[in-house]
């Protein structure tokens, strides 16, 4: 049974003026052939953005893009014509499968945007490519892991999570989000064969031990118990398939 923690400080990081990144996978100029994802999560970032900045448009194909909203305002446009602006707790799911470009925008001329960016891959190529999104309000989320992404009908196996208010990703995977008040705690029960990939976007944990920006790789573990440090916690929870 393995929990391997990955302190924020232990992350590549990446600075481009007007971004400011941890890549906790390969990516972009980061190589590490030793670090290519855990199971079907392939991209795990956290970036942010001066205000006004944007990623330009580029092109992506049969990958699922999950974005959660940290902080600020993120601005969403793709080639397909979609748009929209998503708030702190939102989750947008970007099925690339066979072709589309897209852009990330700070919304904010004056406040900078932070969002985790994750890629699952999905379980079929040359999907056709769709947006989905949906908002979380902070009560939806406290002291409890709300799954925001779950299977797409026909994606998931046995006891896989359902949330009619989730998007919903074409691979069996999942994400939860949580936020803990100081000291609270939340168990997460893995189905077999899955581990999970567990991230604090603010606060700090005591169990497992991790500041905000830190996170852990779960491989081989029925269940793991949360505890929330003395200011609290939100957290992120990739479950994804580690045995084949």
């Amino acid at each position: 049974m393995t929990i391997v923690l990955r302190p924020r400080a232990s992350l590549f990081h990446a600075e481009g003026g007007w971004f400011s990144a941890n890549w906790h996978f390969s990516f972009d100029q980061y190589w590490d052939e030793a670090n290519m994802g855990l199971g079907d999560l392939r991209v795990f970032n956290d970036d942010r953005l001066v205000p006004g900045a944007a990623w330009p448009m580029h092109p992506h194909r049969d990958i699922e893009g999950i974005t959660y909203v940290a902080e600020g305002t993120f601005k969403h446009a793709d080639s397909r014509g979609n748009g929209g602006v998503l708030h702190p707790g939102a989750v947008q799911r970007a099925t690339l499968g066979s072709g589309m470009q897209h852009s990330e925008r700070n919304g904010s001329k004056t406040e900078s945007m932070r969002f985790i960016q994750m890629w699952i891959m999905p379980s079929r190529r040359g999907l056709e490519p769709s947006i989905e999104q949906s908002e979380f309000p902070a009560e939806a989320r406290r002291n409890r892991l709300k799954p925001v992404v779950v299977p797409a009908q026909g994606f998931g196996g046995e006891g896989a999570p359902r949330a009619d208010d989730a998007v919903a990703v074409h691979q069996d995977a999942a994400v939860y989000a949580g936020i803990l008040d100081p000291g609270a705690t939340v168990r997460h029960e893995f189905r077999p064969e899955f581990g999970g990939y567990l991230f604090v976007v603010h606060g700090s944990l005591v169990r497992p031990e991790l500041d905000e920006g830190g996170a852990a790789k779960i491989v081989n573990e029925p269940s793991i118990e949360l505890a929330a440090g003395p200011t609290g916690a939100e957290v992120l929870l990739v479950e994804t398939r580690t045995k084949r």
